[in-house]
């Protein structure tokens, strides 16, 4: 299990204890709970503090990032404290920005009011990134704040990794290949009728009008890139729509891995870890530690030595020169911190076809909670009589609250809820 926050009477990080000596603390009233989400308690009574240097480190990913504070003591070395999965919700800012762009031109096909031309306020600043991409960038700043609250921090090390998108796709590239791409000398239509050999990928239609299909949909979240283009008959393009490839073709299982073995993996992924990777470099170094940047390969290199197995907090522990020798405890399991926000600024619903049919309510917070907020639920009566604990899931100015706890979600009335602790953009679990 992860070490205990431990904060001294003046706010102050002390060094994480265990979760035993936390329990007898609190049982013995010397000290209270501070926050539950990373838990954390603060002592009833002055010491002098005497924490040992605790090094933060940080395997930045574009959907996870790995996170692990590591000490190092006289006897067992350097040790995990206390180690998360930081999961982003970049896909989920894509999808809400898509949105907005569809609600905004049905306008034209609709009679609304004029707006006038937005000319002035569309320059970007300077080192500006995708809402997508920033949010993953505060993410990592906002956790080491938090960290810096809760435990002596001295340095920080981070992973940084440069990928070459262009010889993922062709090992062999070089010189002034790297000018030239995929489609030189082609158009893209002539270069996938030359690629597919002019067949249906499909059925093998020949001498029919071919349509150009993408192997993964837009709809769920595949490019336009070549490597996720094909070519299909009518009849097929409109029978896949916008199905996985897996399950469209999971009767001919030898056709699907031959289209398969044409696709090659997108690389999204990747352009966001390149986008990012200084702008996190830049947001850490303001805070005033001593910050260090690591290769991925070092990483995988202490990570496969030790013998550790894959998972994004194992490669925060193994970055950079410390992580070449470090333990990590037996049974340790990190804390899964899901970015979920803190609500969308939408005023106005609408239907599956982009048309108003409601407003979202003109209040955040009723009768002192909001959506989001950790809360203990007493419910006296009824299918969920007993005590519940979870976040709360939607709130409304009726007084009618929805919890989401163990037993699923459910709705309450307000006077039987408890306030543990504010929500703060994240969702809070353990693998």
């Amino acid at each position: 299990m992860n070490r205990v926050f431990v904060l001294d009477t003046n706010k102050r990080p002390l060094m994480p204890t265990s979760p035993t000596r936390a329990r007898r603390l609190l049982r013995d009233k010397k000290a209270a709970v501070y926050r539950m989400h990373p838990f954390t308690i603060i002592l009833k009574y002055s010491v002098e503090p005497t924490p040992q240097p605790i090094e933060a480190k940080f395997d930045p990913g574009s959907k996870t990032t790995g996170i692990a504070l590591v000490a190092e003591f006289p006897q067992q070395g350097r040790v995990v404290l206390w180690a998360a999965n930081l999961n982003h919700r970049g896909d989920s800012i894509r999808k809400r920005l898509a949105d907005r762009r569809a609600i905004r031109r049905g306008r034209r096909n609709r009679k609304t009011r004029y707006r006038q031309m937005r000319v002035l306020n569309r320059k970007r600043p300077q080192g500006w990134l995708p809402p997508s991409l920033q949010s993953r960038v505060d993410n990592v700043e906002n956790w080491l704040k938090k960290l810096l609250d809760r435990a002596p921090l001295v340095t920080v090390a981070v992973e940084t990794v440069r990928f070459d998108t262009q010889a993922m796709q062709n090992p062999e590239i070089s010189g002034v290949e790297y000018q030239q791409g995929e489609l030189a000398g082609y158009e893209l239509r002539e270069y996938l009728l030359e690629k597919w050999n002019r067949t249906c990928a499909y059925c093998d239609a020949q001498h029919v009008p071919l349509e150009i299909e993408h192997i993964v949909s837009r709809s769920k979240g595949g490019s336009d890139r070549v490597s996720n283009l094909t070519l299909a008959c009518r009849d097929c393009n409109q029978k896949k729509g916008n199905q996985p490839l897996e399950v469209f073709l999971a009767h001919d299982p030898k056709r699907l891995a031959r289209i398969k073995a044409h696709a090659k993996a997108p690389l999204k992924d990747a352009a966001a870890i390149n986008a990012i990777r200084y702008a996190i470099g830049n947001a850490l170094k303001k805070f005033g530690l001593a910050v260090s940047f690591w290769s991925g390969g070092r990483t995988k290199k202490n990570r496969v030595s030790q013998g550790y197995t894959k998972d994004h907090w194992i490669d925060a522990a193994c970055v950079g020169e410390t992580g070449a020798e470090v333990h990590i405890p037996d049974g340790m399991r990190p804390l899964t911190i899901t970015a979920t926000g803190r609500g969308q600024r939408q005023v106005t619903r609408t239907d599956r076809h982009g048309f108003p049919r409601g407003k979202a309510g003109r209040v955040k917070r009723v009768n002192g909670f909001q959506t989001g907020d950790f809360v203990k639920l007493i419910q006296p009566k009824g299918k969920y009589a007993g005590v519940h604990v979870g976040r709360l899931a939607g709130i409304r100015s009726t007084g009618t609250f929805d919890i989401a706890a163990n037993v699923g979600k459910f709705s309450a009335n307000w006077k039987n809820f408890v306030l543990i602790q504010r929500g703060d953009g994240y969702a809070y679990a353990y693998a």
